[in-house]
Order: C-alpha cells, then structure tokens, then sequence
C-alpha cells in the first residue's frame, strides 16, 4: 500500500512540474486564448498607428511581402492563421513555435505562410515574406496582463551543430516610401490579436 501511496505521490509531482512549466496562453484581445485555425487580425496594441497586417508590394513587385495598412487606407488587412509545431497543441501559449498564414490569397504566389528572408543589403533588416517554405516564430508578452505582443522570427536551421539563437530577431515596422514592412533585427512593434470570425 505504501508503495502505491509513493508511486502516486510521484505521478502528482511531475504533473504538477509539468504544468507549471507550460508557458501562459497568448490572449487575443477578448481576453481568451488564441486557437490553432482560428483566424485573427494582428493589429497594432498602441491605438492610431497603422492598421492590420497584411500583403504589401515593394518596388514594384508582387504584394509578398508582409507589412501593415496606412492607418488612412480604412482597410482592415488580412486574417491569419497560427499553427503550432506540435500538431497536438490546440491553444497558442507564449515562446511556443508557430508558423503564420494569411488566410487570403495572393494573385502572385500560392503559399501565403510567413518566411524569414534573406538581409536586404541597403536597411539592413530581414523583411517577413510569403511563397517560400515557412519560418517559424514565436509570440512573446510585453506586459504582465496580456494583450500586447510581439513576434520572433527564427529561420530554419540547416547545420544543426552550428545552430543558435544568433539569427533570430524580434519583429519591427520599417516605412520606406510611404510602405509598412514587417521587417526582423531593428525596433520591435507590439500587436494585439481581434478574432476575425
């Protein structure tokens, strides 16, 4: 009996260890936990910025870039959907990897997942794109309560001996011409999550 009362013992102990090792969930701006599929608008958490992410075109190409309506164009941009690496995971929770898909569709490419690109040699920073094989990134809390937001960007890794966290950066808005771009590796910008549907 009394090793039946220990054995449970330890099976309590390491559930509870496991539940307090779980990150907190990302809340979406109802206050509820973001879902895998679900659609939301990514929007500025500070009011009167910009407005929604969504497809934005860069010196005259294809709009697969990944940036953030004028606040004036009245537009509210385009959903997406969060996906986490553990298919099994069904809540977003922080620091966890997800890839990120605009539920629209683009008249130039057919994968509308976020990508990591490569350094843009004039600015310096690597500008979020779509039509490529998904990156991974990760939704970190800016304040105690929830609500505000920011991405992390992490490329894949090809040479896991020599993999780091040195490539990965945290997501900022870069303006050029007038054009928002979801840009890695400069000033961060904060998001808040609106379901869509």
């Amino acid at each position: 009996m009394l090793r039946l009362i220990g054995s449970l013992s330890f099976l309590w102990l390491l559930m509870a260890i496991s539940t307090m090792a779980q990150s907190p969930p990302v809340l979406d701006a109802g206050g509820e936990p973001l879902r895998s599929g679900v659609e939301y608008l990514a929007d500025p958490a500070v009011a009167d910025v910009a407005g929604s992410l969504t497809l934005v075109a860069r010196n005259g190409s294809c709009p697969f870039y990944v940036g953030q309506e004028s606040a004036r164009s009245g537009r509210l941009g385009i959903p997406v959907i969060f996906t986490p690496r553990n298919p099994q995971e069904t809540i977003i929770t922080e620091s966890t990897e997800v890839t990120v898909t605009f539920s629209g569709v683009s008249t130039c490419v057919r994968n509308t997942a976020w990508t990591i690109g490569g350094e843009d040699s004039q600015t310096r920073r690597r500008f979020v794109v779509t039509g490529a094989e998904p990156s991974y990134f990760q939704i970190n809390s800016r304040n105690q309560l929830g609500g505000s937001y920011t991405f992390q960007g992490c490329p894949q890794c090809v040479d896991e001996p020599d993999c780091g966290r040195a490539t990965c950066g945290t997501a900022g808005i870069l303006i050029q011409n007038g054009t928002r771009f979801l840009v890695l590796d400069g000033p961060e910008f904060t998001f808040m999550f609106v379901r869509a549907n």
